[in-house]
């Protein structure tokens, strides 16, 4: 998905979360200070005018580019998301970086201050003449004896030791510096655990899916040879209705037939039993003259 939004800011470092929701709807701006609050935005790498970031969302692991060039913000996620004009992702990945960079401009801002003192002539004084030193050698002593513990400590995952108590100057913020760099370091370990796991669980719902979807294959070529012997079943079963049909059909003629000729010996027998009847008449008259032949002799 890409955006390209006009932008009057020349370097990234300048647009603040103001400007950033400004040119977001209030869902993608609620969203992207959600994903930033809940630590799951990475910026892989990044300048004044180009951010390349990762994001955890909600349903996956999206990558951002955004840039400027000719006046325009330029901005790149590999979600499908249609938030207009830039996707949550993005608008995650701004806040994330304005809040990555305010140590360096606050150190910038500092450095600057600095160099703009040291350059300004020394105001006339009458009680001394010299500038008063910001560092002690105290103070990098103290330094210098936690620095080696808090190593070993990053080195082995441990935490830092307790800094010493130093009052507020570049030292101090040297030991700052260093326990947000240990805090950031775990926070990025933690997301990488994180997404270590999210990307196993995935793996493993893949192995499930890719399980039951060969469980499913297999049932489906059981089912079509299933089918196949229905079918050939259904087609020997017409075969014999076929037959059956035909049988039916002469069982009927025959039986017709048989009607007929039954038909024709009923008939005959009637005749028959006209004829018997005749010869019986003719019979008695025979008995009946032969009594009175004998009779008149």
């Amino acid at each position: 998905m890409r955006h390209k939004i006009a932008c009057s800011a020349d370097r990234l470092g300048l647009l603040d979360p103001h400007m950033i929701e400004s040119i977001a709807t209030p869902n993608a701006y609620h969203m992207g200070r959600q994903y930033v609050a809940e630590n799951r935005v990475r910026i892989v790498e990044a300048d004044d005018i180009q951010i390349s970031a990762a994001v955890i969302g909600h349903s996956g692991l999206y990558e951002q580019t955004i840039r400027l060039k000719d006046g325009h913000l330029l901005s790149k996620c590999s979600c499908t998301l249609s938030e207009e004009p830039m996707c949550r992702h993005c608008i995650a990945a701004l806040l994330e970086y304005h809040r990555w960079t305010q140590p360096r401009q606050s150190q910038k801002a500092k450095a600057s201050r600095s160099s703009s003192e040291d350059a300004a002539p020394a105001p006339a004084s009458s009680s001394t003449s010299s500038p008063v030193p910001n560092v002690t050698l105290s103070e990098v002593l103290q330094f210098v004896a936690w620095l080696e513990p808090a190593f070993k400590a990053i080195e082995s995952g441990s935490d830092l030791p307790s800094p010493p108590q130093l009052p507020p100057g570049a030292v101090a913020s040297w030991i700052t510096n260093i326990t947000n760099l240990e805090v950031r370091q775990r926070e990025n370990q933690q997301a990488l655990q994180n997404l270590q796991a999210e990307m196993r669980d995935r793996d493993a719902y893949l192995d499930r899916l890719s399980q039951q979807l060969q469980v499913s294959i297999a049932e489906a070529k059981a089912a079509q040879l299933a089918i196949q012997t229905l079918q050939r079943d259904v087609a020997r079963y017409q075969e014999i209705l076929g037959r059956a049909s035909g049988l039916i059909k002469d069982i009927i003629g025959q039986e017709a037939q048989i009607r007929s000729t039954a038909h024709e010996l009923l008939e005959k027998t009637s005749h028959l039993d006209s004829l018997t009847t005749s010869f019986h008449e003719l019979t008695d008259l025979l008995h009946l003259s032969l009594n009175q032949a004998n009779a008149s002799k």
